[in-house]
């Protein structure tokens, strides 16, 4: 299946909650093919008690659950479930367009807007027919918030003018008050130069494009220097792109403040920002990000807002823990809004707690060799180099479902894959 980027028919596909859910599309190229579905609220329940059922976020050890005996956990009850998902959440009509621009050999772009409370369903992995995916039959990402993308002064950076910068790496940061085997410890590990994400940066480094300069792969991880003075340099110097992989603390959807999610990076707690200190660290929050320093009491007066202080390049990756969160809001004005608001075109962001290699070979018993989360990370900044990001992404998920499909051991399950989506803020027409 050949597809040209430009060419490849797309639809809108928006959601609001009422109850009952309502489900709208239409297509860009006609306008005359629009279709609305409704979810009773009895199946729209039904459909999201079983997924949060099998994500890695519930019950009392939700880890084990996921990896062991929840519905990612083996081919035919992750089958299953994605049945149930396709049923609830795939209208009929919109189902049929898709299926007969399979039959012509046409993958379409299919452009999600969830509303909130299903902000967490894995698009990707819908069933349709047990042999189907929609990952197969359409690439998805998410729409970003058009009241953030339109903002007044919101900067813009292409990806076409800034991909040649270097890209900024946030690694694992050191998060003061914590050990590496803590709640806000180590997350890759202890590196070596031959694992997955160092070679990553070799790459880079090799290339002159990787931010922090390193003589070696292996101290750009678990760096203690990476608080959010060094981010605001670094990022100011110039950047294509962000990567960071390490932990997000996202705010309880009950509480309607999305802009607490909170970023983990080096910051001391005397570093001056909203977020309370924890121990001794204050976290870098959405808000921050948004606000910069206006309105605290403490700060300088010649500190600027958010836009200027992080300008955030044209991609970012936040690979951590419901780095995606704020969709799951009314107001979406977390982490990932942040990053748009800032000046990102795409950001890619997870859905769920993201399961870590050693909780794959510790709690899974996956192979040693084996490492989901690593190469979860070079997939995702392979993506974020290629002119569509969307359809690259789409790309390493075909992949990996084929893998799931073939092998159907934990290590390949969507538990780690299926977490990661793409938000865009190309134009809807």
């Amino acid at each position: 299946m050949v597809n040209a980027p430009m060419a490849r028919p797309t639809a809108l596909v928006r959601m609001a909650d009422a109850g009952d859910l309502y489900i709208s599309w239409r297509w860009t190229h006609d306008l005359a093919a629009t279709g609305i579905g409704i979810v009773p609220r009895a199946q729209l329940t039904a459909a999201i008690t079983a997924l949060n059922d099998a994500l890695p976020d519930a019950g009392a050890d939700p880890l084990r659950h996921a990896l062991t005996d929840g519905a990612f956990a083996s081919y035919g009850s992750e089958l299953a479930l994605a049945e149930v998902l396709s049923r609830t959440f795939l209208p009929y009509g919109l189902a049929k367009q898709l299926y007969e621009l399979y039959q012509r050999g046409v993958r379409p772009h299919l452009r999600i807007q969830p509303s909130p409370r299903v902000a967490q369903v894995p698009w990707e992995l819908l069933a349709p027919d047990p042999d189907v995916r929609l990952v197969e039959i359409a690439d998805i990402s998410l729409l970003a918030p058009a009241s953030v993308v339109h903002a007044a002064g919101r900067p813009v950076r292409p990806w076409a003018g800034s991909r040649h910068l270097p890209v900024v790496g946030v690694l694992d940061p050191r998060v003061p008050g914590f050990r590496a085997d803590s709640a806000l410890g180590s997350v890759l590990g202890r590196m070596t130069a031959g694992d997955p994400v160092a070679e990553l940066v070799a790459g880079y480094v090799a290339q002159r494009r990787w931010r922090p300069e390193v003589a070696d792969p292996v101290e750009a991880f678990r760096r203690t220097d990476m608080d959010r003075e060094w981010l605001s340099a670094a990022l100011g110097a110039g950047a294509s792109r962000l990567l960071y992989v390490g932990h997000v603390t996202a705010a309880a959807p009950a509480t309607g403040q999305s802009e607490d999610a909170q970023l983990h990076l080096a910051c001391g707690a005397d570093a001056v920002g909203f977020a309370p200190p924890v121990r001794a660290h204050r976290p870098l929050s959405a808000k921050d990000l948004l606000l910069g320093t206006h309105g605290l009491p403490d700060a300088d007066p010649a500190d600027t807002t958010g836009r200027a202080r992080w300008p955030i390049p044209s991609r970012v990756a936040l690979i951590a823990c419901e780095s995606g969160g704020d969709l799951r809001f009314g107001e979406a004005l977390g982490l990932a809004t942040a990053m748009v608001h800032g000046g990102a075109e795409t950001v890619t962001t997870g859905r769920w707690t993201l399961p870590t290699d050693l909780a794959f070979h510790r709690i899974a018993g996956a192979a040693p060799s084996s490492r989901p989360l690593q190469d979860a990370v070079r997939a995702i900044d392979a993506a974020h180099e290629e002119d569509d990001a969307v359809l690259a992404h789409g790309d390493w998920q075909r992949e990996r479902l084929a893998a799931w499909r073939a092998l159907r051991t934990v290590e390949h399950s969507p538990v780690l894959w299926g977490a990661f989506a793409t938000l865009s803020t190309a134009p809807t027409d």
